[in-house]
């Protein structure tokens, strides 16, 4: 019986994020490639006798960490009687369009799964990811994505050839309930109609490469106003990248991607001598758990 096992908790970004619309039940309709990319949290479970966990941030070691919840999901579903001691290693900055959270949960899923013998299928673990965020049910699988609906319709596609991705943080505050109050910030006029997604799509198809011209974000339209403050990092990154600096998400996580890594590297350092909290990391080129 396995006694402890140490998993790797994967970051994302958007390469498409489209909002189409509201929807009845609340939520807004979305279609987006998620890409999962080489910064990881890190979840260690061992076997216990009583569950405890503990977070290397203190402020997210609570009962409600996506981490507890999925969990306390996972066991009301499949009726196990196992106790867990777990210790999670924060690396994703939170709060930041990067899925850290979304990501911790579904991994849970997928390492409690494989600590207590496969009990459950892989819908199984879909359902109980849709009920922990919008972003969940992606990480079960990660790599690259479609995703649609509320973020609950996942289709996995076919790897890129090796990119790279440079993320920038900017250190500003958030507050509360940060995703909901940049969805607030749209209007009809940035309601998308799905046809960048299918343009970015059909040319991965045809070249099996992404094409950075064609990466777009909703909320790349209402970023200053949604972040202030964010304005000076955007146009440093923007000079010293020349080109194609996004959102992440919700943000205000800021990227570029790369297909070279040595640029890739290179302007990472640019960045973080500018005093910027800077990130190079490869897109994962497959899914599944990622033990380390």
């Amino acid at each position: 019986m396995m006694t402890k096992l140490t998993v790797l908790a994967p970051a994302k970004v958007n390469l498409i994020l489209e909002v189409i619309g509201k929807r009845a039940d609340g939520y807004h309709e979305i279609r987006s490639l998620m890409q999962t990319i080489g910064l990881y949290d890190v979840i260690t479970f061992e076997n216990s006798d009583h569950f405890t966990f503990s977070c290397s941030e203190q402020s997210l070691q609570s009962a409600d960490n996506l981490v507890v919840r999925a969990i306390r999901l996972f066991k009301e579903k499949t009726g196990h009687p196992g106790n867990v001691s777990v210790q999670l290693t924060k690396r994703i900055p939170w709060a930041a369009g990067l899925g850290g959270g979304s990501s911790d949960a579904a991994v849970t899923l997928l390492a409690l799964n494989e600590f207590w013998g496969g009990i459950c299928s892989l819908a199984d673990l879909m359902d109980i990811a849709a009920k922990l965020g919008s972003d969940a049910p992606f990480f079960i699988s990660g790599g690259l994505a479609l995703i649609e609906g509320r973020g609950d319709q996942v289709t996995r596609l076919p790897d890129l050839d090796q990119c790279w991705i440079v993320l920038l943080v900017p250190s500003l505050p958030v507050g509360d309930n940060k995703t909901g109050k940049i969805y607030a910030r749209l209007t009809l006029s940035h309601y998308s109609n799905t046809h960048l997604s299918e343009e970015l799509l059909n040319a991965m198809v045809l070249a099996k490469a992404l094409d950075s011209r064609l990466v777009f974000n909703t909320f790349d339209a209402v970023a200053f106003d949604a972040f202030p403050g964010i304005e000076k990092y955007w146009k440093l990154f923007e000079r010293l990248r020349g080109k194609n600096v996004h959102l992440s998400g919700s943000g205000p996580s800021l990227f570029s991607i790369c297909s070279d890594k040595n640029e890739a590297e290179g302007l990472g350092i640019l960045l973080s001598g500018h005093g910027l909290t800077a990130y190079v990391v490869p897109a994962i080129q497959s899914g599944g758990l990622i033990k380390a």
